[in-house]
């Protein structure tokens, strides 16, 4: 049942009918996803209320709006993860907590906002190898893709009686690791500082060294997600998992941390096979080279 509220203007009466929705004229015209995709994660690792996964598996991915790219152009945003967490928020409005959702799933969500707002095509210029010259080549986003998303993470492995399960770290987690890792080695741009002398340098570099090592130890604890041991006890304190990474031996780490890369690695964005003409490889250039492909926002969004 509705309200009504009586509203008197002059000498005449009228009635306002309130607590009712007024529907945008211009709602038809809003943006519409451009494509559907399934995530590499296959929507595991994400806790609960983070994702909305339809039956189908595929989450619609929509074009970037003006504000959008707005946030893309925000230095601060960029470093400290806000725009990329904040532009999958709303391009991919099934992730409802971008912030929580597995590294798997990031390179293969910004492709492809990238190709829903300007297609599948991107043009990238480079320099030719022993030769100077700019030159550009075009990529299909279709094939940087495909790999990402037949990727599997094998997050099992059996190591001196043990079975390891791992997880992929969150964005968050990835996010705030890169920050402390970029800080700690800001300490570097002292080398040419001759106001600070060469004893207090090398303190300062050994202090951001065991800073950075300690940072790559917490890492691969946190990648962990429970280790089982013979007699069936499960261990999946973080706290008990970062202690035993801490005072494990070498060689256990070495395979565990090595494990860890090549499972981030298959999601990874491979680089891009340049061909090089019979003129350029005349005057020294190869005939491929590899040319990374990079997320940089003066070139993937624009």
């Amino acid at each position: 049942m509705h309200s009504f509220v009586c509203v008197f203007i002059g000498e005449k009466m009228t009635e306002q009918t309130t607590g009712q929705n007024t529907s945008n004229p211009l709602q038809k015209y809003f943006r519409q996803p451009k494509l559907h995709v399934r995530l590499p994660s296959g929507g595991k690792y994400y806790p609960p209320g983070a994702l909305d996964l339809p039956e189908s598996g595929e989450v619609a991915i929509y074009p970037l709006t003006a504000k959008d790219e707005l946030l893309l152009k925000t230095p601060d945003s960029l470093m400290n993860g806000t725009a990329t967490a904040d532009v999958i928020k709303s391009c991919v409005p099934q992730i409802k907590q971008p912030w929580y959702m597995p590294s798997l799933d990031v390179d293969a969500l910004i492709i492809a906002i990238r190709i829903a707002t300007y297609g599948e095509k991107l043009t990238i210029t480079v320099k030719v190898p022993n030769v100077g010259n700019e030159k550009d080549f075009e990529i299909d986003l279709n094939t940087v893709i495909a790999p990402l998303m037949s990727a599997t993470f094998a997050d099992t492995i059996k190591m001196d009686n043990m079975t390891i399960t791992l997880r992929p770290l969150m964005y968050t987690e990835i996010t705030k690791d890169s920050l402390r890792s970029f800080e700690e080695q800001r300490v570097y741009n002292l080398v040419n500082d001759e106001t600070v002398s060469n004893e207090e340098k090398m303190a300062r570099f050994r202090e951001a060294f065991n800073r950075l090592t300690d940072l790559t130890v917490e890492t691969v604890a946190k990648s962990i997600a429970k280790i089982e041991l013979m007699d069936g006890q499960v261990v999946s304190d973080p706290k008990h998992l970062l202690e035993f990474m801490q005072n494990t031996s070498k060689e256990f780490y070495t395979k565990i941390l090595d494990h860890i890369t090549e499972q981030r690695d298959k999601f990874g964005v491979k680089p891009f096979i340049a061909n090089t003409t019979k003129e350029e490889q005349e005057k020294g250039a190869p005939e491929t080279f590899e040319v990374p492909i990079t997320f940089d926002q003066s070139n993937f969004f624009v």
